[in-house]
């Protein structure tokens, strides 16, 4: 059976979340936080967890973070079921707008489930999954696991150099998960290729609601 393209965007979706919780399930049950395994010398991974948004921005209360990404996942939810009756959505489009959503809902698991399923060992111990006891933190209030670190080239300011000379600085340093690298990649690849795209389809929308609207009064 051939799949259509919306139905191409659901399955690039669930793969994206599969593979992103197969990774930190892994990394979680098999690092000891802030274990670090250099890969080759510009790719490593470091197990860190952080409480923010993507590559560990801090931004709000925990538990108010969780309930933003919830709000996000359903708005994507919502329109990615509109694009459905939406006329010339572009395939790239519907992919992208899959990414952005199952970016979203790996680190939604993470928040959810994470705190309830895992301990939290002092290193160098590793968690375990589903443990005896209690794990680390009411639901909605577990930590997005992170793994993925490019640091792809440092080097130390010279000491003339104003504010920072002396320090030492490192390209690309935040660390991020695949749940992270989707999302940027589908807002990304959206502003850069199909802004117009984006415009045609809040347009086609909100005549579709007009025409919905009118046929009621009538």
């Amino acid at each position: 059976m051939r799949l259509s393209s919306y139905q191409w965007a659901i399955v690039v979706a669930l793969l994206v979340v599969i593979l992103d919780q197969v990774l930190k399930i892994w990394v979680k049950t098999d690092f000891y936080l802030g274990e670090e395994r250099e890969i080759t010398p510009w790719f490593k991974l470091s197990f860190v967890e952080n409480n923010g948004m993507a590559f560990g921005w801090q931004f709000g209360s925990k538990l108010f973070l969780t309930l933003f990404r919830l709000l996000f996942a359903g708005a994507i939810v919502y329109y990615l079921v509109k694009l459905k009756d939406c006329i010339g959505v572009k395939f790239g489009y519907l992919i992208c707008v899959a990414l952005v959503l199952a970016g979203a809902v790996g680190n939604i698991i993470d928040c959810m489930f994470y705190g309830i399923i895992f301990d939290n060992p002092v290193p160098p111990e590793v968690a375990s999954l589903f443990p005896d006891g209690e794990g680390y933190a009411p639901f909605l209030q577990g930590r997005v696991v992170d793994m993925l670190s490019f640091p792809l080239f440092s080097f130390d300011w010279p000491d003339w150099m104003p504010i920072v000379g002396g320090s030492h600085f490192e390209f690309f340093k935040p660390v991020f998960n695949i749940a992270d690298a989707a999302i940027s990649c589908g807002i990304i690849a959206i502003l850069l290729f199909y802004s117009k795209q984006l415009g045609h389809t809040f347009a086609e929308l909100k005549r579709m609601r007009q025409e919905k609207r009118n046929s009621v009064e009538q």
